[in-house]
């Protein structure tokens, strides 16, 4: 196996094809076609280390878990109750691990984040402590001040107007046919980069945030809802994360709305199995409970799927691959949507790897999202650019049915895009302008690659808010010259 650094780079390998040769025919032979080499033409090769899945004791080298069993700290208990939720409790399981200027910057990061500190104890032992800065999975949950850059001016805390879509409380309906459901606004760990920092966790220094809580009063106005509108076959049941709900809680929710005619099929959304496998080895009441309704739905004939959400191919060790067995077993569709981060997976090898690791494990790469315009971690953006030279460069690399859509999830609730589906993309101004004609027909709806990744005299350009709108205006306007009508 080749690793290159923190991020498990899968290589790509040179192919040493033979070309094959035409010689000119002898007097009085016959002239006949060439023909192709025995041997053919090789595919070329990539390493096949997507299938080495780490199964040593890592987390024997945190001073606080060194003297833990394997199943002491595979025990989904003991990772939910040993979470870090602040620097001074990393400081306690870290000890001198790390530099006291380490524990100065997390400090400083955390102290206007948008969201809570949250980190499992599976995450925290995967982290690479000694480069903790240029760590992918570090860098995903734990914000160093030093690393941040300033908020993109364009960007709101709900980016994505959930909330105007939102008829009933914790209910987004943007698409004719399917809604969001958002169950609860709890997760297993908190993500940096998360699109509802809105909602989602304890409100922070910053932010104030809208709270949905797993109110059975609640749920049954969003319910009344879905039965009285026909046209909903599709329920996206998220939060928060449906991994902090209980057994009888997945139950009802899940019966629930298998037993409405017309919805058809939903999808639970959990990072779960990336953060806390061990949830899915031994606590047997939650995963019975989810099992339960897949089945539930199969005796109806309607279609239940699990969605996760890892970002990198070191988030999945052989645990992982034990706790997805379980739900392969169970009959269980599992589909991933992955968030393009800078430093995190905007790297070919890192992408591809990522991509063919899902697929080793059973799961299914569906998604790669443009990062959202998200509050407090524009050094995560990318450029859409970066989106569509991943997705040329992964295309092929794995079967067309394991190869993730690449989307962006357009400003204002235009809803999801291709990334080669936009109207305009100038890349020196980083504009981009799409259309929407079944969500919002005759509006356009923009996105904007990071500032700070454009030339230095776009960055004085964009500094100046009558030049930015004078580029908006002219972005907008060209997307229309070229419509297609």
């Amino acid at each position: 196996m080749t690793i290159h650094g923190s991020q498990r780079r899968c290589v790509e390998l040179s192919s040493d094809a033979a070309a094959g040769r035409c010689t000119p025919p002898l007097e009085g032979d016959s002239v006949r076609p060439a023909q192709a080499p025995s041997t053919g033409n090789p595919p070329a090769r990539l390493h096949d280390n997507h299938r080495d899945l780490r199964d040593d004791e890592y987390w024997r080298a945190i001073p606080a878990y060194a003297d833990l069993t394997s199943t002491e700290f595979h025990d989904h208990r003991f990772q939910s109750r040993n979470c870090i939720t602040s620097v001074l409790k990393l400081r306690d399981v870290l000890g001198d691990r790390v530099s006291e200027a380490f524990y100065e910057d997390a400090e400083a990061g955390t102290a206007h984040s948008t969201m809570s500190v949250r980190i499992s104890p599976y995450i925290l032992a995967l982290i690479d402590w000694d480069a903790p800065e240029t760590d992918p999975l570090r860098t995903q949950f734990l914000p160093l001040a030093s690393r941040l850059k300033p908020d993109h001016p364009e960007l709101s805390l709900d980016s994505l107007n959930e909330q105007d879509d939102s008829p009933v409380e914790g209910l987004t309906h943007r698409y004719h046919d399917r809604a969001l459901f958002l169950a609860l606004d709890t997760c297993p760990v908190y993500c940096r980069f998360c699109t509802r920092s809105y909602s989602v966790g304890l409100d922070t220094q910053d932010v104030e945030k809208v709270h949905f809580g797993a109110s059975s009063d609640r749920w049954e106005r969003v319910f009344e809802y879905i039965r009285a509108h026909d046209e909903l076959e599709d329920i996206v049941v998220s939060g928060g994360d449906m991994y902090n709900l209980r057994p009888e809680q997945i139950s009802y929710l899940g019966e629930t709305l298998l037993d409405i005619d017309h919805i058809r099929r939903f999808r639970f959304a959990t990072k779960g199995p990336a953060v806390m496998p061990q949830k899915l080895l031994t606590d047997d009441a939650w995963l019975r409970a989810v099992t339960g309704v897949v089945e539930h739905g199969r005796q109806r004939h309607k279609l239940v799927a699990l969605h996760t959400h890892f970002n990198h191919p070191r988030e999945m060790t052989q645990v992982t691959q034990q706790a997805l067995n379980r739900l392969v077993e169970a009959g269980v569709t599992v589909r991933n949507q992955a968030v393009l981060q800078r430093s995190v997976n905007d790297d070919v090898e890192v992408m591809r790897c990522l991509v063919r690791r899902l697929s080793f494990i059973g799961v299914q790469p569906y998604y790669v999202f443009v990062h959202d315009m998200v509050r407090g971690v524009e050094e995560l953006r990318t450029s859409l650019q970066t989106a569509i030279h991943l997705e040329k460069q992964v295309r092929g690399a794995t079967a067309g049915y394991n190869m993730p859509t690449f989307i962006l999830d357009t400003m204002g609730g235009g809803g999801k895009r291709h990334v080669h589906g936009h109207e305009h993309y100038d890349r020196e101004t980083g504009i981009a302008v799409f259309d929407s004609p079944v969500v919002r027909p005759g509006q356009q709806f923009l996105y904007f690659d990071p500032i700070h990744e454009l030339s230095p005299s776009m960055r004085k350009r964009w500094a100046d808010a009558d030049v930015r709108r004078q580029m908006i205006e002219a972005a907008l306007a060209t997307a229309r010259s070229t419509r297609i009508s």
